[in-house]
């Protein structure tokens, strides 16, 4: 799907479940980075704290959608009572299996991988400037999937646009991928 690979962000480089987006943290530590970096305890509360509430509306909308896909396929919350536990707890942590990408969405196709795309504007920046190939089936004007690279398109991770109902459909298209 892309060309040239080197993903950058915040989480496992080991992840079944990747979102793309297409800004980062304005923090220093975060203008350098060179590869996927996993967070450490109360790193996530502090981007939010330092960075604004649409950052943390990023992350709480990104455990949202991990609570709600935990199933025998996808056991990426291990014993958290609540999205926000979870949240806390393990999202972006070095074992936890998930990632933030900043910038370019989509690695090689790796079977057992999920590429989100966060935003249609993001996505059409990616598909326009050749970063990634344009296999994408669109649904709607909101969600698109490739089938094929595992990759989904859907709404900026904000509750105004990807709203509880629309991370349920989120959860749908991942499981039919």
């Amino acid at each position: 799907m892309i060309e040239k690979f080197n993903p950058i962000g915040l989480g496992s480089e080991n992840y079944q479940i990747a979102v793309a987006i297409g800004n980062q943290p304005e923090l220093p530590e975060y203008q350098t980075l060179n590869n996927i970096q996993p967070v450490s305890k109360g790193e996530i509360a502090n981007i939010g704290l330092q960075c604004g509430n649409g950052w943390r509306k990023v992350f709480n909308v990104y455990a949202k959608l991990i609570f709600g896909l935990a199933d025998a396929q996808y056991d990426l919350v291990a014993n958290c009572r609540s999205w926000q536990e979870y949240r806390d707890t393990l999202l972006l942590q070095p074992n936890s299996q998930t990632a933030l990408i900043f910038g370019a969405a989509t690695a090689r196709p790796i079977s057992n991988r999920v590429h989100i795309i966060c935003g249609k504007t993001h996505a059409n920046q990616l598909i326009e400037s050749k970063l990634i190939n344009n296999q994408f089936n669109w649904l709607d004007s909101e969600f698109a999937v490739d089938k094929h690279n595992r990759a989904i398109v859907c709404p900026y991770f904000d509750y105004r646009q990807l709203s509880n109902i629309k991370i349920e459909r989120l959860i749908a298209l991942i499981r039919s991928i």
